[in-house]
């Protein structure tokens, strides 16, 4: 706003060589419907005043260029998408286009998602294109800036309902899930984390497991004592859901081949954790995996009813898998 002041010396300047024009940019302009204005990257001062007039949201494109040249805004314009209704000003419009006032889209990021499936989404809200996001999720000049230590964004944009201009910088858009995760995974967490030994991402890592094994938030915590006990006991994992990361989607199914793919994600094949998330954990997973139940078990298998049985000795287990695959068939 401070950048517009100068219109009113500017208007001073130019009363005496436009009598008609310069005070009517403060009288607004009356439009029937909503008027739609897309002012482009790298687009002149001089290209966006054309299109304001051929809108009918400006009257005289001459004053307004001599008015933006005086005001020193010419390089102030941001780009983006823009929409005006009712009674509009040409003084408003400059305000909003310097002030970067753009429409805004609601997009929900579910928890669960991984890269490609919040990359996907984005693309559909027609926010940007899925290879752009993807190409910046990945980028190790950008992770180095946001302090991610981990391969990819990956478990880092916080699942939540976000508004973002279309075509807006992939950057941007990361750097805001991630500045949104930093504001819930709070002080408290961090400290919980460090009594436990473990490191942000390792948190993330162990929350996003539990987040793809298991929808029922009662169960969580059960299942983050499974892989807190198996973490502690030098067991693998095997959690079915990091086999398949990067390669399908887990509701294609999971194989007795995919659990044998080499994979540095596929915890049948590794100890210890994933070098990184598998998607983006929700509050509920993350506390989950910082605050484990307390109880020994070390197994568990699906009812294929939502929930899971879960067992302390190999024997129970290998009992209740046979069991539930019965049921199941």
């Amino acid at each position: 706003m401070d950048k517009l002041r100068p219109f009113l010396v500017s208007l001073l300047i130019l009363g005496g060589v436009f009598l008609l024009y310069p005070l009517s940019i403060f009288v607004p302009i009356r439009h029937s419907g909503a008027v739609n204005l897309v002012v482009n990257k790298g687009e002149s001062f001089g290209e966006t005043t054309g299109k304001l007039g051929d809108l009918g949201l400006i009257r005289s494109r001459l004053v307004i260029r001599i008015l933006g040249r005086l005001a020193g805004i010419e390089e102030e314009i941001k780009s983006g998408e823009y929409r005006f209704r009712g009674d509009v000003s040409p003084f408003r419009v400059l305000r909003d286009l310097v002030e970067g006032r753009v429409v805004l889209y609601e997009v929900t990021i579910p928890e669960g998602y991984n890269l490609w499936g919040i990359a996907r989404r984005l693309e559909s809200a027609g926010i940007i294109k899925e290879e752009e996001f993807l190409e910046a999720a990945f980028d190790r000049a950008l992770l180095d800036e946001l302090g991610i230590d981990a391969p990819s964004a990956e478990g880092y944009l916080f699942p939540d309902t976000y508004r973002f201009p279309k075509h807006a910088s992939a950057r941007d858009l990361i750097r805001e899930m991630v500045k949104n995760l930093r504001m819930h995974y709070d002080d408290k967490m961090r400290r919980r984390a460090e009594e436990l030994g473990m490191s942000e991402r390792d948190v993330l890592t162990l929350a996003s497991i539990i987040e793809k094994e298991t929808g029922n938030r009662e169960e969580r915590p059960l299942i983050s004592a499974v892989f807190h006990n198996r973490l502690s006991r030098g067991m693998p994992l095997q959690a079915d859901p990091t086999s398949v990361y990067g390669v399908k989607d887990q509701a294609e199914g999971i194989t007795r081949d995919d659990l044998q793919r080499e994979s540095p994600y596929n915890t049948y094949r590794i100890r210890g954790l994933p070098p990184g998330p598998i998607a983006s954990p929700g509050l509920d997973s993350i506390r989950a995996a910082l605050y484990p139940a307390d109880v020994e078990y070390l197994y568990f298998v699906s009812k294929h009813n939502g929930r899971h049985h879960f067992s302390k000795t190999r024997e129970e287990h290998l009992r209740a898998v046979r069991l539930y695959r019965r049921q199941g068939r």
